[in-house]
């Protein structure tokens, strides 16, 4: 479905009751957040809002794919998956062989259905160019400050638009942008990523780098600059598939690049690759811990132009979930075809939990035919565009339903060996990842949960003593290691995964607690044991799963035991330190809002029209932070 604007979806949203207009007054610095992130962490995510007064002549719209509804709304489907069955099918058409002359022939409707989604460049200006502030001025919209320890206002909805000074093939990528002054930000490229590629590329050139920067229109433009598509592939025809209609494109004022004639805002400009960087960051970021300040290329706006009824969409991201998490299971169900299609036919589902924050935690179910294949798929996955990034990946059997996790965790109770089917491997890391000992590398893990082949089996079985209750057991724990703060099992009747919390206070502290409890009886049935710092609920799962996969360097922080009748692994979900684990760089600090803006919210709720008052997140949180700011002090 292709939308003539951000109104025009904004008018649907409305019409499907999924959209909430607030009228007064709020203060874009951390006073929109605070609301945002109420609202958002409802169950479902919650409604769109649309805030109309924001001090500037702008509108503002945010958590606008907040929910599977308002994602399926924003493509015009039923249910995500019929996307990624209508790109099975059309390749399927495609590539399966032909007998005759008449079968090419009826192919022809299909190719033309995939050449209608190419986009277009159209001659004039387009309504994205109505208006053209010639004195760029990035303060007349209502630009975030999202959370309290941020180095600033941040653009964090861009499409950025680069083309390779070499090849002419263009990239639409999202990345985050500082504001610095009314005409210059920053362009927060990862290392990873295609715009840091053209970036080198214009270097050796020796010519500034021209750049736009797209906000609002179709939505499916938004999605599709976070979209894992190859990089030779123009992501507006992705949009452009999606809406089932072309993206017009129109030439920018004020450099050689172009642009969507419908977007709400455009922003032109140039980054001089011979110029020095500038200190960026820090900023709340998507895995729920702030992301440092590092050095990143300075953006130089010549020119900003934007619709008459232009409207400003953002997003805030923080402890999940949040918006991004509807964006990312978008992506799970649209590309799970082409990777099945691709890269790995044994794929029968695929989950990327919320509580993982996308690249942390991916469940797989796989239709297994012989033995080793789970490790098979581990290494396709790994080598697989932006799967690089996974750190934890559990692989289970095509009869688990991978969206159950009481499925999945009955799969880990019966097939996992806790120290043979556990494999590691050493690779590249999201730059956002704060717990690997080296920057942007580290360890990666992958657990198999599948049903073994007898090849597959370990040599060594363990005959497990007979079960104390839960309660018994935790009561005795807690006697006999006064560190201990809490414990909890994950499951209700079986002692498969026990998560601690305690005071850790020395050095490899969990390692030694490990070795102490394997001499521990009743623990025979633990395949592993989970150690969290001593504030941490260890009753609340979803919240201990995002802060364990946040937290480890698989290979460096699991550590195997095989004693008597216990063999079991244990996990540091802790906090890393100089003194206590040799940790030599900076520790983020957790996401939460300041005291002063969580009492003004609650103070004005009641005129916001949003309904029943909804406490803070953030004052559930805030007992895990260590001190203010954006970096722990160690």
């Amino acid at each position: 479905m292709a939308y003539k604007s951000l109104t025009d979806f904004i008018q649907v949203l409305e019409k499907a009751d999924e959209l909430i207009r607030i009228k007064e007054y709020v203060n874009p610095d951390l006073e929109i957040t605070e609301i945002t992130d109420r609202v958002s962490k409802m169950p479902g995510g919650g409604k769109a809002l649309l805030f109309e007064n924001t001090g500037t002549d702008f509108p503002l719209l945010i958590n606008a794919f907040g929910s599977d509804r308002r994602m399926e709304l924003a493509f015009g489907v039923g249910n995500l998956d019929d996307i990624a069955n209508e790109i099975e099918a059309l390749f399927k058409n495609l590539s399966s062989p032909k007998k005759n002359i008449i079968e090419k022939l009826k192919l022809l409707p299909e190719l033309g259905k995939v050449a209608s989604y190419m986009p277009k460049v159209v001659s004039g200006r387009g309504k994205s160019q109505e208006i053209v502030q010639e004195n760029p001025d990035l303060t007349k919209f209502p630009i975030l400050k999202c959370w309290p320890a941020d180095g600033g206002k941040f653009i964090t909805l861009p499409m950025v638009i680069t083309k390779d000074p070499i090849t002419n093939i263009r990239n639409v990528g999202m990345y985050r942008l500082q504001v610095f002054d009314k005409d210059l930000t920053g362009m927060h490229w990862h290392k990873h990523k295609v715009g840091a590629r053209h970036i080198e590329e214009y270097k050796k050139l020796g010519k500034k780098m021209p750049i736009a920067v797209a906000i609002g229109g179709d939505p499916a433009y938004t999605y599709s600059a976070t979209a894992p598509i190859p990089d030779h592939m123009d992501e507006f025809m992705l949009a452009g598939f999606l809406r089932k209609q072309k993206v017009k494109l129109v030439k920018c004022i004020t450099q050689d690049i172009e642009v969507p004639s419908d977007a709400d805002i455009i922003i032109e400009g140039y980054v001089d690759p011979e110029e020095d960087f500038i200190l960026e960051g820090p900023f709340g970021d998507h895995t729920g811990y702030y992301s440092l300040a590092d050095y990143y290329p300075k953006f130089h706006i010549t020119c900003i132009t934007h619709r008459k009824d232009a409207v400003y969409p953002t997003t805030i991201v923080g402890i999940p979930p949040q918006e991004d998490a509807y964006i990312g299971k978008a992506t799970e169900r649209i590309f799970i075809a082409p990777m099945r299609m691709t890269l790995v036919p044994e794929l029968t589902d695929m989950n990327l939990p919320v509580y993982g924050v996308a690249h942390n935690l991916t469940i797989v179910s796989i239709k297994k035919t012989f033995a080793g294949q789970a490790t098979k798929v581990m290494n396709a996955l790994w080598g697989a565009g932006q799967m690089m990034f996974n750190k934890i990946l559990m692989v289970v059997d095509d009869e688990v339903n991978v969206h159950n996790y009481q499925e999945v965790y009955k799969a880990f109770v019966k097939y996992t060996d806790p120290v043979h089917d556990l494999h590691f491997s050493m690779g590249p890391l999201d730059v956002l990842d704060h717990s690997a000992s080296k920057y942007a590398f580290g360890s990666k893990l992958c657990i198999d949960a599948t049903r073994k082949y007898p090849e597959e089996l370990a040599t060594k079985s363990i005959t497990p003593e007979k079960n104390e209750s839960q309660q018994a057991l935790l009561t005795k724990l807690k006697e006999k290691f006064t560190e201990i703060r809490d414990a909890g099992f994950v499951g209700a009747d079986d002692h498969a995964i026990l998560f601690l919390s305690f005071e850790k206070s020395k050095s490899l502290h969990v390692k030694k607690m490990a070795k102490d409890l394997s001499n521990f009886g009743g623990f025979s049935s633990i395949k592993m044991i989970v150690f969290f710092d001593d504030k941490v609920n260890v009753h609340d799962l979803p919240s201990c799963v995002w802060l364990v996969t946040n937290n480890i360097d698989p290979k460096r922080d699991c550590y195997f035991i095989e004693s008597g009748h216990n063999r079991f692994v244990a996990i540091d979900g802790t906090r890393k330190t100089l003194a206590n684990d040799n940790f030599e760089r900076d520790w983020p600090n957790i996401i939460v809002s300041d005291k002063n803006t969580i009492n003004r919210i609650d103070e004005i709720w009641e005129q916001l029209n949003l309904g029943e008052f909804i406490k803070s997140p953030s004052e559930y949180y805030e007992p895990l932070i260590i001190n203010e700011g954006a970096v722990v002090k160690k």
